[in-house]
């Protein structure tokens, strides 16, 4: 397996994979930051550049890639350019967690750390971050490349769409829906729905301000 990121979010991911014993062959890829060693914990090699990691899914036969950064933009563009040389996407999933066996859907790519609760009837989409003790409550229909901070609640009966943000402790009220490429601050209170390509924050939630659209 290739972790596609060599910083924080990367070194958690790594954590995960130790406690279930999966780290035989295991790579990092950091195309951007200088100061990386060329192995990570004078293990773990550190691959450079996108030809380096097709190479890789040759020569071994394990296609399989994490997402070991944040920033749900940043996600979705460095999924399409490991899954255009042949990656295939992974979910890495704590085995400290709780997650509902009754109606509750994890698509491929998602990244879930320990703490996390996710009870009955929730669809999380492809390439979800759920960071450590966050809650996702039943009924719940999340999107694609959606990030959540530590301690983020959503509650019951909400959408959250694609490529949107959930900062660190905020809370989702029940029945609300938040729109694609949404921000939402830190320990914000979200009570009524929210546009798409809109940053809210505060107690209760408010618009801050209007995002540009994605385009990919």
């Amino acid at each position: 397996m290739i972790i596609a990121g060599a910083k924080g979010l990367a070194k958690e991911l790594l954590e995960v994979l130790a406690e279930r014993n999966a780290l035989e062959g295991l790579c990092f890829f950091d195309n951007v930051s200088p100061d990386t060693p060329s192995k990570l914990y004078n293990r773990f090699p550190v691959l450079r550049t996108f030809e380096e990691v097709q190479r890789m899914f040759e020569e071994t036969g394990d296609r399989s890639f994490v997402l070991g950064l944040g920033n749900p933009i940043l996600r979705r563009k460095l999924c399409d350019e490991f899954s255009r040389i042949g990656g295939v996407l992974t979910s890495v999933v704590s085995a400290d967690t709780r997650i509902g066996q009754f109606g509750t859907k994890i698509a491929p790519g998602c990244c879930i750390l320990p703490g996390v609760v996710i009870t009955a009837d929730v669809s999380l989409g492809r390439g979800c971050l759920l960071n450590p003790n966050v809650t996702v409550s039943h009924d719940s229909v999340v999107g694609e490349f959606v990030e959540m901070g530590p301690g983020v609640s959503v509650t019951g009966n909400c959408v959250i769409g694609d490529y949107t943000f959930l900062g660190t402790n905020c809370v989702v009220l029940p029945k609300v829906r938040i729109g694609k490429n949404v921000i939402v601050g830190a320990g914000a209170v979200v009570t009524k729905d929210v546009d798409d390509n809109t940053m809210v924050a505060g107690v209760p939630a408010v618009v801050k301000k209007m995002l540009a659209p994605i385009s990919f």
